[in-house]
């Protein structure tokens, strides 16, 4: 990988990582699906000139939209709006690669050896260690919906496996015109006080919905997708591990996140098991998501 290649992909991490930060920010003032609905709008206008009709794959297309964009970001920024620590979400959200291979056998019957099956031991027990954090078990509703999330992440990869003509940025597109009005009719029906916050926000957090949309599933999106069109699966993806890294960081740095020694060892047992897989799987497993 070329220097400028190695940059833009600490980029894309830099923006993943500092994109749970700005987005728990946001949230602190917005109804999670509120702000959620909010950053696929964004999306959606941005990236509007991309969408095209692609009719024999439009009902697949669908189905992927509403496993990402509803169901996994929704329950994701659910859990981000409800947890202490923006770091064990951040771990959490690693889970996605070991639910993809899980998914991968049960559903497409693939094979897998004992490496990848002892990294998502690893992965599953770190978690495990993580949630019987003393602190972890104050809000262990969040992580649990964070972790249902990630398991909707990883059903619609399988999906996208089956998709074939449909640029990653399209895809994007339909995922915020699907997302936006499913979130923003979800935030009507089950949150309050939307318009009054929504007058009462500060500036920032305007600045953090257009950065989630347009940092995050724009730009280093975009930037992903376009490096995996130049380099193998298997080396982006354990490279990918950065973002939570600089999502613990951040979150200690500006949110006072507290790292126990249970959180510490079991994030350090998740990331071995996640990069386990993925440089086992060949990149079959895909890259991990985020938000």
């Amino acid at each position: 990988m070329t220097p400028a290649h190695l940059g833009l992909l600490l980029g894309i991490n830099l923006i993943f990582g500092f994109n749970l930060i700005a987005s728990k920010f946001g949230m602190g003032q917005l109804p999670p699906l509120f702000f959620t609905g909010l950053r696929f709008a964004v999306v959606t206008a941005v990236l509007w000139p991309l969408l095209r009709l692609p009719r024999p794959q439009l009902s697949l297309i669908l189905q992927v939209a509403l496993a990402v964009g509803v169901v996994h970001f929704g329950l994701i920024y659910l859990g981000l709006a409800l947890a202490d620590d923006i770091s064990t979400v951040a771990i959490a959200l690693q889970m996605v690669v070991p639910f993809t291979t899980l998914l991968s056998i049960l559903m497409l019957g693939e094979r897998v050896g004992w490496r990848r099956t002892l990294g998502m031991a690893l992965a599953f027990g770190g978690v495990m260690l993580i949630a019987f954090d003393p602190r972890v078990l104050g809000y262990l509703g969040a992580l649990g919906l964070v972790l249902l999330g990630g398991l909707a992440m990883a059903f619609g990869t399988i999906l996208m496996k089956r998709l074939s003509g449909v640029k990653p940025l399209e895809l994007q597109a339909w995922i915020g015109l699907v997302g936006a009005p499913c979130l923003l009719g979800l935030s009507w029906v089950f949150e309050q006080g939307q318009l009054a916050a929504a007058q009462a926000a500060a500036p920032l957090v305007w600045v953090a919905v257009v950065f989630s949309a347009l940092g995050a599933s724009v730009v280093a999106h975009g930037g992903l997708y376009w490096l995996i069109q130049r380099y193998e699966v298997s080396l982006i993806s354990p490279l990918m591990l950065l973002s939570t890294l600089f999502s613990v960081l951040f979150g200690v740095w500006l949110m006072g996140d507290v790292l126990t020694p249970a959180i510490l060892l079991g994030g350090a047992a998740t990331l071995a098991g996640v990069a386990v897989i993925a440089v086992r799987s060949g990149g079959r497993a895909g890259v991990t998501p985020s938000p």
